[in-house]
């Protein structure tokens, strides 16, 4: 009896064991994508008053929730009733990805008008048009979660494609919720840089003071870490899609073995990301004379 409950032990800690180095795997896999996911959160929930920087942080992080708790169940019962179906979404979101990261690539050399926020900052508004507005910005972020976190779901399934599904349940959700709590909490500690550094300069009795100079540092380090991951999200895009074209597409896969597959990946990436950003435009010409 003792024998067959140690043995039964083995077995849960043999499982645990697979189920930490598979997550290892897909938490790599994914890492390019929750690299973007937090530069567009961290982008999403700033530009708010302080007071209200937390609170729309918490709205899109439980949208997220609800996005992942519908995305699983579809993934699970895809994978185990048309697998080939997880390969088919995996490269049509590795088409979006690489045209995401082309279209912000483009937009950096060639930019063009926004009529955003941004415009409306020096009028004045009234309470229920600002709840409105930012209504309408976490409605947006939850979107781009939604589609961010089918591809991190789906990049994880293929990981862990040809596993029990109970393993295949254990990674995937073991990465969605880093990718919520983990994601979240990190753009939380982001937005909340300034404030910190604002409390430090109040702090520090003289301008030379050493809370003076960390406060500063954070408030001015605030625009420019949002720059940075935007920039690092948009390579990593680039540079997860082309993984998934030359992974799953045989002919990319053996295409000029001598080139590093960090490279080849990105070309590939970017490549892709172009050739359909070329098309989306030319549909949206298309249809703008139609107009």
């Amino acid at each position: 009896m003792a024998s067959g409950f140690f043995i039964l032990l083995d077995d849960i800690a043999a499982i645990m064991d697979d189920v930490a180095v598979m997550s290892k795997v897909a938490a790599k896999k994914t890492a390019g994508i929750l690299g973007d996911d937090l530069a567009v959160n961290a982008e999403k929930a700033s530009g708010f008053i302080s007071s209200r920087e937390l609170p729309v942080l918490w709205a899109i992080g439980k949208g997220s929730f609800v996005n992942k708790l519908i995305i699983l169940p579809i993934a699970f019962l895809l994978s185990y009733y048309l697998p080939t179906a997880i390969i088919i979404i995996l490269v049509l979101g590795g088409l979006f990805l690489a045209y995401e990261g082309a279209e912000k690539i483009y937009e950096y050399f060639f930019p063009h008008e926004h009529h955003d926020e941004n415009e409306m900052i020096d009028k004045p508004f009234s309470e229920e048009e600002i709840l409105a507005a930012e209504k309408g910005k976490i409605k947006s972020a939850i979107l781009t979660d939604f589609i961010l976190s089918v591809e991190i779901v789906i990049i994880a399934m293929s990981t862990v494609i040809g596993k029990s599904l109970s393993s295949q349940i254990m990674v995937v959700s073991i990465i969605a919720i880093i990718a919520t709590v983990g994601v979240y909490g990190i753009v939380a500690l982001i937005v909340r840089m300034d404030e910190f550094g604002v409390r430090l300069i109040q702090l520090s009795k003289k301008e030379s003071g050493f809370l003076y100079t960390i406060g500063n540092i954070l408030v001015q380090a605030l625009p420019k870490v949002i720059k940075a991951l935007t920039v690092i999200g948009t390579l990593a895009l680039i540079s997860v899609s082309g993984g998934i074209f030359v992974h799953q597409i045989p002919f990319l896969h053996h295409l000029f073995p001598q080139i590093p597959s960090f490279i080849k990946e990105f070309l590939a990436g970017l490549i892709f990301g172009f050739v359909v950003l070329l098309l989306v435009n030319l549909v949206k010409k298309i249809f703008a004379k139609k107009k």
